[in-house]
């Protein structure tokens, strides 16, 4: 693998890049990077960045990321036809690698600017365009006869709407739903233009060509795109201080109000001593003996009563439900 850019320079790799004056070439010097002289320049030349006035023991010094458009491009020509030229693994190929993504950070902060408006650092957003701003180097060919600018800035645009795509939603949904959420942006807008109102789905469904379960399917999807924490202060207009305020909660009684609706009918049809003792029992919550006692019967009988009036209860209950 190629040394980070952050990676301590090591003895054997050059500390800088050597830029041979013309007058004195050295093309037996192996870490000569550009053998055949200083690369020529396409506008006039900036003396602090120009390899003819550069020191080379200071180039590590120099803020290559705000290197002059120009001077960034020809340096840029130069450093990847001396790439073709080095074995990869090597300690000059890393070394000339690091330096082209050094030069071209300002592509993928220009990249980044277009996102900023995101929720997502900015420092994680230019962390994500230098990992695509390494991949068009890596693939990059200057025999096609195209400016590096142009053949890298859709790649590292792509990594970062590839990065938002992975890891920006609240819930994982397919790829699908992602895209149809965007389609179905895009097509709600132009048709509440057009129709000066907000689409149905039905008109969505029309418009895009696809069946109303799929529209259902994307305007969900896209509620996963952000998530609320039930902790999350309300609006000042709204009276209640967090979502969990607004959040209802299981109440157990209401089972029981159900239960009580239903066996009123039912208790109204029992004979009269049967609903006095389900009164004396569940009401007063008095024992079988002391029921016995009140109504003048024995505990047993109470006991039978009782169960053959439960009985009855629970079969109608059984048969409502």
């Amino acid at each position: 693998m190629s040394p980070r850019l952050d990676a301590p320079r090591t003895p054997d790799a050059p500390s800088a890049i050597p830029f041979p004056a013309p007058s004195t070439p050295d093309p037996e010097s192996p870490a000569g990077l550009f053998p055949d002289g200083p690369p020529p320049h396409e506008t006039t030349p900036d003396p602090a960045f120009d390899p003819r006035f550069l020191d080379p023991r200071s180039l590590d010094r120099r803020p290559l990321d705000r290197m002059a458009p120009a001077d960034a491009r020809a340096l840029s020509k130069h450093l990847f036809a001396r790439l073709t030229e080095l074995e990869e693994g090597t300690h000059e190929y890393a070394y000339v690698r690091n330096t082209l993504v050094e030069l071209n950070l300002a592509l993928v902060k220009f990249a980044a600017g277009r996102f900023a408006s995101r929720s997502e650092p900015m420092e994680d957003i230019v962390q994500v365009g230098t990992i695509g701003l390494i991949k068009a180097i890596d693939r990059f060919e200057l025999s096609r006869g195209v400016e590096f600018p142009t053949f890298a800035m859709p790649t590292i645009i792509g990594e970062i709407k590839r990065f938002f795509r992975d890891t920006s939603w609240s819930v994982h949904v397919p790829r699908r739903l992602q895209e149809l959420r965007i389609t179905l942006a895009r097509a709600g807008d132009e048709l509440a233009q057009r129709l000066d109102r907000s689409p149905t789905v039905a008109e969505l469904a029309q418009e895009l060509g696809i069946s109303e379960e799929e529209v259902v399917e994307g305007m969900a999807a896209s509620n996963a795109y952000t998530a609320s924490s039930i902790d999350a202060q309300a609006d000042e207009e709204d009276g209640e201080n967090s979502l969990a305020d607004r959040l209802g909660y299981e109440d157990h009684g209401i089972s029981g109000i159900e239960y009580i609706a239903s066996l009123k009918p039912m208790i109204a049809s029992l004979p009269s001593r049967e609903r006095q003792i389900l009164s004396l029992r569940f009401v007063s919550g008095m024992t079988q003996s002391e029921i016995g006692q009140e109504l003048g019967i024995s505990q047993m009988h109470v006991s039978r009563l009782l169960t053959r009036t439960l009985a009855r209860l629970r079969r109608g209950l059984t048969l409502e439900e």
